[in-house]
């Protein structure tokens, strides 16, 4: 039996860090949410262990910084290391951003991250939280109607949910995906690895940050996750399976390197699995008012740590707009600028990650005696270190939502955050748009960007915004919700026009 299909703004299925981050995305607009997934609680297995400073951002805007602090432990970086764990190349990422004001790198279990996340969606009135439902089918019966067929994990009747707005946060296996016929297109990188994360209460000494092992025949990775959790990952042999590791003294072997003079009998196995590691993305992320998610839309090699933080950069981008659409304050065609966006950090990231896990584990004895060689070089060249340091989102192309006017040289880019060395910029501004300026704007403008809900953000006792603004040569920038500078320049009220028309920014 099928009930009659309950109306709701957007329906969101997978209640993961994606999908949880774009309802309360949402919810901070106003825009209320229905959010499915097949799990009653959280998923227990570990998976995701780091995100860096720009999704740390996104969390303190959603109201779960600080409680997110409580349950991570900040990383010293990377170490790409020989079989023998003799350092090659050392890129840190230590300490705060002085642009977002949050720790660069960030370890932590990610069962402790969605408990954090689901427990802010029960405090938030506009989700609601569908859990033990698995999707069947999706289906769109007529333009700007989605239908969401769903039954309960544990049996029962189908239900059917109408939305306006369908967001498939659904993973990589996602039926949101193929109910609108999109594909993952292979980007030439698929491993079999071997994924172990042990507890124990020994202290194994070794250098706070992620090892890298660049071997042919055994490539592996080293992190701590915690105070009492590590875990590590190995290239499996082709005639391995995870079932010849089913035990701590198979296991041993593998890491004794790290835990050498620690008693077996100490380490506690949390988890032993494989993963095949992959590069994919997805030929198109939307369908009409269907629209794919985090690893839904791409795959990324675990190798730089920016799987789940691309999904929830996807919610952070698109939430705002979806919001808007709905509410009537942006046009349609804000929905088409989101995988143009967002597509282009997700590539580059994966590419980043695939070129990593190439230097890791390719070449046989040959490429280890070049890598030896090779990557104490490109450890210096700093290009190179650049692009395994810094994962911060690339500047945004021109669209209907960021400027493509020459000499704008602050559009696409993130605004800073902080201020006298505290965070307060985001706070200042809250869930809407902002004007940044360094010239009071007259009376008229400032009646229109009041108007609009649009904060006004003085630069005179803001030496940061100010230095920002100089560095951009412009007086003045309109500040989208995401943080994202929409336009910048020295006409102040030019800038202000644009608010009133938040959906055209200069095409010239």
């Amino acid at each position: 039996m099928t009930a009659t299909a309950m109306s709701h703004p957007v329906v969101i299925v997978g209640a993961g860090p994606t999908g949880a981050c774009a309802a309360l995305e949402l919810a901070r607009h106003g825009t209320p949410s229905v959010v499915i997934d097949r799990w009653e609680g959280v998923y227990p297995q570990p998976r995701a262990v780091h995100l860096d400073d720009e999704v740390l951002r996104v969390l303190d805007r959603l109201g779960v910084a600080e409680r997110f602090a409580a349950i991570s432990r900040p990383s010293g970086g990377l170490r790409l290391v020989d079989a023998a764990l003799r350092v090659l190349g050392e890129f840190p990422r230590e300490g705060v951003s002085p642009t977002t004001g949050f720790t660069r790198a960030s370890m932590f279990d990610q069962p402790d991250l969605e408990a954090l996340l689901r427990d802010r969606l029960a405090e938030t009135p506009e989700v609601t939280l569908l859990g033990g439902h698995e999707v069947t089918a999706v289906e769109q019966p007529s333009p700007g109607r989605v239908h969401v067929r769903a039954r309960a994990t544990a049996g029962g009747d189908e239900r059917v949910l109408d939305a306006e707005v369908l967001l498939g946060c659904d993973g990589a296996n996602s039926l949101v995906r193929r109910s609108i016929g999109s594909t993952m297109t292979d980007l030439g990188f698929e491993q079999r690895w071997l994924v172990v994360d042990i507890r124990t209460s020994e202290d194994l000494g070794q250098w706070e940050g992620v090892h890298q092992v660049c071997d042919s025949t055994r490539a592996a990775t080293y992190m701590r996750i915690g105070k009492e959790r590590y875990r590590w990952e190995f290239q499996l042999l082709e005639d391995e399976t995870a079932a010849d590791f089913a035990t701590i003294a198979s296991i041993a072997p593998l890491v004794a390197p790290w835990t050498a003079g620690t008693d077996l009998a100490a380490l506690e196995v949390v988890r032993c699995a494989e993963y095949t590691f992959r590069a994919a993305v997805a030929d198109r992320w939307r369908s009409g008012r269907v629209f794919l998610l985090g690893d839904a839309a791409h795959l990324t090699p675990p190798f730089i740590g920016q799987g789940m933080g691309a999904g929830i950069r996807d919610a952070a981008n698109l939430g705002w707009k979806v919001a808007g659409f709905l509410d009537g304050s942006l046009p349609a065609d804000v929905l088409d600028t989101y995988e143009p966006e967002r597509s282009r950090h997700a590539r580059s990231m994966i590419d980043t990650a695939r070129l990593l896990g190439t230097i890791m584990t390719r070449g046989g004895r040959a490429g280890d005696a070049v890598r030896a060689g090779a990557v104490p070089v490109l450890n210096r060249t700093p290009i190179v270190r650049r692009r395994f340091i810094d994962s911060a989102t690339p500047p945004l192309a021109g669209s209907s939502c960021v400027s493509a006017r020459r000499g704008d040289r602050l559009a696409g880019r993130l605004c800073p955050n902080v201020v006298h060395g505290r965070r307060v910029v985001d706070d200042l501004i809250g869930p809407g748009w902002a004007f940044v300026t360094s010239a009071a704007p007259s009376p008229t403008d400032r009646r229109e960007l009041e108007a609009r809900g649009c904060v006004v953000v003085g630069t005179a006792d803001r030496p940061e915004l100010s230095s920002w603004l100089r560095g951009g040569r412009a007086t003045a920038a309109l500040v989208r919700p995401d943080r994202t500078t929409m336009a910048s320049g020295h006409d102040v009220s030019a800038l202000v026009a644009l608010v009133a028309s938040p959906g055209h920014a200069w095409r010239t």
